[in-house]
C-alpha cells in the first residue's frame, strides 16, 4: 500500500507584534501603527481615560522597527528598517514600544492550540510553525480552518496558514493570501501561483542572491525554472544551482523536525549615538555587563549552557567586526560569559566609534537544570 501523500502546513501569525499590542490598545485598530519605541514611547493615560501615543515625527534616535501594522506595511514601513526612514514615509504613525514577554506568552498559547489538533510540529520562531498534517483524518480545507479557529480562540489572533505537499511550498502559500489566509496549494498549482513570484520569495534566496539573479534577467521562480543550469553553475556554483533549480519546480523533501536544538543564542544592542570605545567607556560597560547577564537569563531560561562566547561589534563605518573564545568548563553563568567576552573584546583593535555590541552563546549543550542565583557583575568594559 503506497503511502498517503504528504500535507505540510506552514501557519504564521498576521503581524503578530503589532496585532497583540492592537488587543491591549483596540482604539488603534485600522490605523498605522510601529512597534520598536523605548519604554519612553509607552501611551501615556490621561485622567479622562483616554491616551496619548508617540507619533514617528517626533522620533530621535537610531532604532529600527521590529513590525508594523499593515496600514504601516502600505505607507512603505516594513521590519528592519530604520525609524528615522519610517518617519518620513509616515510621520502621523503611531510608536509603541516592544512587550516581548507578551510575545512570548502568545506564541505559547498558539502553538498550544495548534499542538492540541495536530501534534507533529516544527517551531520556526515565536510567530510560526510547520506542521505535518499527512496522517490527519479531517479533510485538508476543513482541517486548516479548525486550525485557525484553534488560535483565534485562544489569543485572539488570526494567522495565516497553507497546506501543501512541502515545506517549500507552504512558507510560500502562507504569503500569498494574507492576512487571514488559508491557501491550498497542489503540484498542479506550481505555474499558476508560485512561478509568477519575485525569486526573493523563496526562503534561502537572499538578498544578494536575489540581485544577482535579476541582474542575470531572472526575475520570477519561472524565470528560474527556464534558467539554463550552466548560466547557474557559473554565478552560483555546483551545489547551489542544483537547489535554485530544485526549488524553481517546487521540490522539497525536508520532514517536519519536531526537535530541532538551536545552534547558538545572542543578545545585541543598536546604541541610539554612536559610542567611543575611550570616551563613553562607563555608558558601554553597563551595557556590556547587561547583555551578559540577559544572555545568560536567556540560556538558563531555555536549559542551556554555552561552549563558545563571542562579541560582535559594528563599528561608525559599518564595518563589523567578531571574536570567539572556546572556554574549558560549559557555562550559563553571567559572570563567565561576561569575562569570556572580554577576552574576545582584548582581540579587536579599538579604533573608532561603535554603533553595535552584541554577544553570542554558541555550541550549546543541554543542562537539565541550572543551579544558583544569576550572576550580575558590575565593572569596567576593557
Amino acid at each position: 500500500m503506497s503511502a498517503p501523500p504528504r500535507r505540510i502546513a506552514h501557519l504564521d501569525m498576521d503581524a503578530f507584534y503589532a496585532s497583540v499590542e492592537l488587543l491591549r490598545y483596540p482604539e488603534l485598530r485600522g490605523q498605522p501603527v510601529i512597534i520598536g519605541g523605548r519604554s519612553s514611547h509607552a501611551p501615556v493615560l490621561q485622567s479622562d481615560g483616554t491616551r496619548v501615543y508617540a507619533r514617528l515625527k517626533d522620533y530621535v534616535g537610531r532604532g529600527v522597527t521590529t513590525t508594523s501594522t499593515y496600514e504601516a506595511r502600505a505607507l512603505g514601513v516594513f521590519s528592519a528598517m530604520g525609524i528615522m526612514k519610517a518617519a518620513k514615509l509616515a510621520p502621523e504613525a503611531i510608536l509603541l514600544p516592544t512587550d516581548f514577554d507578551s510575545y512570548r506568552r502568545y506564541s505559547r498559547l498558539f502553538k498550544e492550540a495548534v499542538a492540541r489538533i495536530a501534534p507533529v510540529i516544527e517551531n520556526r520562531g515565536i510567530d510560526e510553525i510547520y506542521i505535518d498534517l499527512t496522517d490527519h483524518p479531517q479533510e485538508t480545507r476543513a482541517l486548516a480552518s479548525a486550525l485557525k479557529q484553534a488560535v483565534r480562540e485562544a489569543t485572539g489572533l488570526s494567522c495565516s496558514i497553507c497546506v501543501a505537499p512541502n515545506k517549500l511550498l507552504a512558507k510560500i502559500g502562507s504569503e500569498l493570501d494574507k492576512p487571514d489566509g488559508l491557501t491550498i496549494l497542489q503540484a498542479s498549482d506550481l505555474t499558476t501561483r508560485i512561478w509568477p513570484l519575485d525569486v526573493k520569495k523563496v526562503n534561502g534566496i537572499g538578498p544578494k542572491a536575489t540581485e544577482r539573479l535579476h541582474k542575470l534577467g531572472v526575475l520570477t521562480i519561472g524565470d528560474l525554472a527556464a534558467a539554463a543550469p550552466a548560466v547557474l553553475q557559473k554565478h552560483f556554483g555546483n551545489n547551489f544551482a542544483a537547489w535554485l533549480l530544485r526549488v524553481a519546480q517546487g521540490l522539497d523533501d525536508r520532514p517536519v523536525e519536531t526537535s530541532s536544538e538551536p545552534k547558538s543564542i545572542s543578545r545585541e544592542t543598536t546604541f541610539e549615538r554612536d559610542l567611543h570605545p575611550q570616551h563613553d567607556r562607563d555608558i558601554l560597560g553597563k551595557i556590556f555587563t547587561e547583555l551578559c547577564v540577559n544572555l545568560a537569563a536567556d540560556l538558563q531560561r531555555k536549559g542551556y549552557v554555552s561552549h563558545t562566547i563571542g562579541v560582535k561589534l559594528r563599528f561608525i563605518d559599518f564595518r563589523a567586526v567578531t571574536r570567539d573564545i572556546t572556554i574549558a568548563t560549559p557555562t550559563a553563568d553571567a559572570k563567565a560569559i561576561r569575562q569570556a567576552a572580554r577576552e574576545c573584546l582584548r582581540r579587536i583593535v579599538l579604533d573608532k566609534k561603535l554603533r553595535l555590541l552584541g554577544i553570542k552563546a554558541s555550541a550549546l549543550s543541554r543542562r537539565e537544570e541550572t543551579g544558583g542565583e544569576l550572576q550580575q557583575t558590575q565593572g569596567e568594559l576593557f
